[in-house]
């Protein structure tokens, strides 16, 4: 096997710089354990990936950054991270490199690793079929195979050049394709019989920064609409809350009766009869419960600014993009105000035939992503590092 000598034991490095990366990660390493029991598992990840026996070397949020203007007072020290552990793989020299996710900082690292003859191995291809199609360029230079998450994806890596493996979308498998609506109200305390609108403005602090005010200001719109509705907010954690009731404070919301929920994302989506949501990987898990939803994200005046202009295709909120259609509303920037948001999310809440036909579209979805991606990912990596 590459990279390793007949007395060490086998080493895969990782790294996943997010929550979502994590997740990936750790799937990959459930399905790789039963095949490399001795095999050591190090780099950079979250809980999920030291759940599986990970061992990283930075705490996972040391790169947890979003945008540009987000990177840059942060750059120097993610960078002399970057640089540190390159330096320790390539005197190493192990079996593979498995980058999840987090293009920025591993397509960068991949390159440095496969011009030293490293296998470098990259779970979940960016999305160049939305934005940024040149970096197809340094992925030719930095992969020698790519994971993919979505089956059209296969052919676009395919024709630029790239060893692909299509391995399924790991949330496909971890969401029920029944959703047992009844018994996640019962779990939240809510009445089986309640009208439920589910706040998701992003796990990231600048999400929540920039998607806050204008959510919960359409949820109290809504309230006025019907007095009937129940608003339920998940929170992905102890600095997230903090920080959400900081700005719900400020903005002079606290009169908007919210549940706040620590973690239980999914258990929020599946009591929803509508999802008000970030665009992001959210969008995609509430499509797989089959939840109406209207898909909305604010972000820095001069972020947004930059970012206008680099799209390749009229969509940004997963589900459309799968569909090829705008199934569901999508709401940006200056768009996205209260108003705008409360009568997109009423429409959701109230036609009958539009939730149906969401309810089929998005279970044809499920069934096209659902694969076991622990041993289709594993058996991929297995291949490259057996070549």
């Amino acid at each position: 096997m590459a990279g390793q000598s007949a007395t060490s034991p086998l080493s895969l490095a990782l790294v996943a710089g997010e929550p979502s990366g994590d997740m990936l990660a750790a799937r990959l390493l459930s399905g790789l354990r039963p095949h490399l029991p001795g095999a050591r598992f190090h780099g950079i990840g979250g809980e999920q990936m030291m759940a599986q026996g990970f061992e990283s070397h930075w705490p996972m949020d040391k790169l947890t950054v979003r945008g540009v203007l987000e990177v840059i007072p942060r750059y120097r020290e993610i960078k002399g991270i970057q640089n540190q552990l390159r330096d320790q793989l390539l005197a190493e020299r192990p079996a593979a490199f498995i980058g999840a996710d987090y293009p920025g900082f591993n397509l960068g690292l991949e390159e440095q690793l496969k011009a030293a003859g490293i296998p470098t191995i990259h779970y979940i291809g960016p999305q160049i079929w939305a934005w940024r199609g040149g970096r197809i360029k340094k992925i030719i230079r930095a992969v020698s195979h790519m994971l993919v998450v979505f089956p059209f994806e296969e052919e676009i890596y395919r024709k630029a050049g790239v060893p692909v493996s299509y391995v399924g979308h790991p949330l496909a498998e971890l969401i029920p394709l029944a959703t047992d609506e009844a018994g996640a109200r019962r779990t939240l305390g809510l009445p089986e019989q309640a009208n439920v609108v589910t706040i998701m403005p992003g796990s990231r602090m600048s999400e929540i920064k920039y998607n806050t005010v204008a959510f919960i200001s359409a949820a109290r719109l809504l309230k006025q609409r019907d007095h009937s509705l129940r608003f339920v907010v998940p929170m992905a954690g102890a600095r997230q809350r903090q920080y959400f009731l900081e700005l719900v404070a400020q903005a002079g919301l606290q009169d908007v009766e919210l549940t706040l929920l620590d973690g239980q994302s999914h258990t929020a989506i599946a009591a929803a009869d509508a999802v008000l949501v970030a665009s992001g990987t959210a969008s995609l898990e509430v499509a797989l419960f089959k939840k109406p939803m209207v898909i909305a994200y604010k972000m820095m005046a001069l972020e947004w600014q930059i970012l206008r202009h680099f799209g390749y295709q009229p969509w940004i909120g997963l589900p459309n993009i799968l569909a090829r259609e705008f199934l569901v509303p999508e709401l940006l920037q200056d768009a996205a105000n209260p108003q705008a948001l409360a009568e997109a999310m009423w429409q959701q809440l109230t036609d009958a035939p539009h939730r149906l036909r969401l309810a089929q579209r998005f279970s044809d979805m499920h069934h096209s992503l659902l694969r076991n991606s622990a041993q289709e990912s594993a058996a991929a990596v297995l291949k490259v590092i057996q070549a």
